[in-house]
């Protein structure tokens, strides 16, 4: 689900404040950004763009949110031919980052056809046309993906917490699901703009563990610090 925007928040800013860390999930309300015809409707034109003039689109939070999980994958020496699953993968543009970075056990889904075939062109361009892509809803894949070593997640999550229709199932099925996708010890990286670390922390307490937290920019705003993205690592717990 990657999509057009750069680093900074399109929901609830991250704050330092204990009381907003300890804010409960319905402190931002549903939005089209959670919609299914919205993000079809984005990667239409986006994919007419593309084959207009080759242009892939803006990445999810920027370039620096691809580099900062590659930085953590190097310092955790995960293998170059583990398993690794891109949810909501958009224009495919991590999974070009991702090849680009030797490793090579790749699979991309999501739930927008017109996403599917912008990452189908834009991988065939970067001669990486093998990669597998699945026009597939994370929330409802019916237990077809299994013994992913890494899944990474920057915003469907966010998008999933928007969804008018669905915000509360929404956010247990995506934690089934992320549960039934990873093998145990397996790794989940997750960015965030909607979330504050406390909040995700208590989202994924059942069923994972906290590995750390990688470092985004900070601003100040009225007397405080905090985070206009969260970058978590988890580890999938027996």
């Amino acid at each position: 689900m990657e999509g057009s925007t750069t680093e900074s928040t399109h929901g609830s800013g991250n704050t330092s404040n204990q009381d907003e860390n300890r804010a409960s999930d319905t402190d931002f309300g549903p939005s089209k950004l959670g919609t299914k015809v919205y993000w079809e409707d984005a990667y239409q034109q986006e994919l007419e763009t593309f084959k207009d003039i080759g242009d892939v689109g803006e990445i999810w939070f920027g370039e620096e949110s691809m580099s900062r999980v590659l930085r953590w994958m190097d310092k955790a020496n995960i293998p170059e031919n583990a398993s690794i699953l891109d949810i909501g993968t958009g224009n495919g543009a991590f999974l070009v980052e991702l090849a680009k970075h030797g490793y090579r056990n790749l699979t991309g889904i999501d739930y927008s056809p017109a996403s599917v075939e912008l990452a189908r062109n834009v991988l065939k361009v970067e001669d990486l046309a093998d990669i597998p892509l699945k026009e597939m809803d994370f929330l409802n894949c019916q237990g077809e993906l299994r013994g992913f070593d890494v899944c990474i997640d920057k915003g469907t999550f966010d998008a999933i917490s928007l969804n008018p229709d669905d915000i509360k199932d929404g956010k247990k099925l995506y934690v089934q699901a992320l549960k039934d996708a990873l093998k145990d010890e397996g790794f989940f990286a997750l960015t965030s703009c909607n979330w504050t670390k406390e909040q995700l922390l208590d989202r994924f307490s059942e069923g994972f563990e906290f590995v750390q937290e990688l470092p985004t920019p900070k601003f100040q705003f009225g007397g405080k610090t905090g985070n206009s993205v969260t970058a978590l690592i988890f580890k999938r717990a027996h």
